[in-house]
């Protein structure tokens, strides 16, 4: 393999669990891990070329179906929680078995929203990570299911592999599934995205695969996060000869890939997706204007909020016509905040500087 383009050196690769099985019959799921093998043997040529890979790999659960022989995903929480503890470590094994034929190393991290959601969990998962990186080995990365309740979930890996992307600052990061990419109204792949819009997103359809959640839609919210933090995206098939090695070289050799807009600094990603808003403020048009430019939210141009939060909670701000446009960590609490919504007042409600623009 010929040295991997020097823009794509730090990569996130989503493994779907698509890609773990061939059928699934009254029996259960049949299980197909000679994909893995080969997608196992890219990343080990693309570190052996100096590129740094981070995985974070879906499996669990279809893992504990097939040992269970379950052939129905389950929709009571606590036997997803089981099946997943069962099959979690049954994915580890898989992944420690394939690295260590090319003497790899895998290091195992679960993660919860409220890994991101909290200031200091975040930092401390991105060193983890990135310290793995420095080791030269390689970070399997999965939802915690076996603790998430819906509070604390991602809702899919596709989300949260963008969410890794954007916590380590990676050059690209690439969905792998079993489909060839995004298809237009002709079906045939789109190759590039440079703006997702309604008319992208009508392309989506969601999945009726019982392993799997999500779909296109669901990845399409992911490489919006990822193109929205400044980093590009690529939703190929991870069934192809080869895929990651020539995404790798070239973006655009395979499946659709989504343009990055402007890089946002590593604070302001962490407030726009690494956390979960705890409420909302609306804001009247004046003060729309105000921030479009740049400007700190005062009371004066608030009309409503809504949620419990307090000082330092990161919120949404909402338009009168109720569209999020923005995402602030506040300088007040919602019981402060009712004191002084619409009056003038010189007090600053959100900063400038812990404004971000979505």
């Amino acid at each position: 393999m010929k040295q991997s383009g020097r823009h794509c050196k730090r990569i996130v690769v989503k493994i779907g669990s698509s890609l773990f099985f061939r059928k699934q019959d009254s029996s259960g799921i049949d299980l197909d891990f000679n994909i893995l093998h080969g997608i196992a043997r890219q990343i080990t040529d693309l570190m052996e070329a100096g590129n740094e890979v981070v995985i974070v790999s879906s499996g669990a659960i279809a893992l504990g179906m097939s040992l269970l022989k379950v052939s129905a995903r389950p929709k009571e929480l606590s036997r997803l929680q089981a099946m997943a503890a069962i099959g979690q470590h049954e994915l580890m094994d898989i992944y420690r078995e394939l690295f260590n034929r090319s003497k790899l190393n895998c290091g195992q991290v679960l993660l919860t929203y409220e890994d991101f959601n909290d200031r200091q969990r975040y930092l401390n998962a991105k060193n983890t990570l990135l310290t793995l990186l420095k080791l030269k080995s390689v970070p399997v990365i999965n939802e915690n299911d076996t603790v998430s309740t819906e509070e604390i979930k991602f809702g899919d890996n596709d989300k949260l592999s963008a969410l890794v992307a954007s916590l380590i600052s990676a050059d690209i990061l690439v969905m792998l599934s079993d489909v060839d990419g995004l298809l237009d109204n002709n079906k045939k792949v789109i190759k590039v995205v440079t703006k997702i819009n309604q008319q992208i997103k009508s392309f989506a359809c969601p999945t009726d695969k019982v392993t799997c959640v999500g779909g296109m839609i669901a990845k399409i919210d992911a490489a919006k996060i990822a193109v929205d933090s400044g980093i590009a995206c690529v939703i190929a098939n991870g069934r192809r000869e080869n895929v990651l090695a020539r995404i790798a070289d070239d973006p655009m050799a395979s499946g659709t890939l989504f343009l990055p807009e402007k890089r946002l600094d590593e604070r302001q990603r962490w407030i726009a997706f690494g956390t979960k808003s705890k409420g909302r403020i609306i804001v009247d048009d004046g003060a729309k204007k105000a921030l479009l430019n740049k400007k700190s939210l005062l009371s004066v141009g608030i009309s409503d909020a809504e949620g419990l939060f307090e000082c330092g909670d990161v919120v949404s701000i909402v338009d009168a016509r109720g569209n999020e446009f923005a995402r602030g960590k506040t300088c007040v609490s919602c019981h402060q905040l009712g004191k002084i919504k619409g009056r003038h007042s010189d007090k600053e409600v959100i900063h400038c500087d812990n404004i971000v623009m979505l």
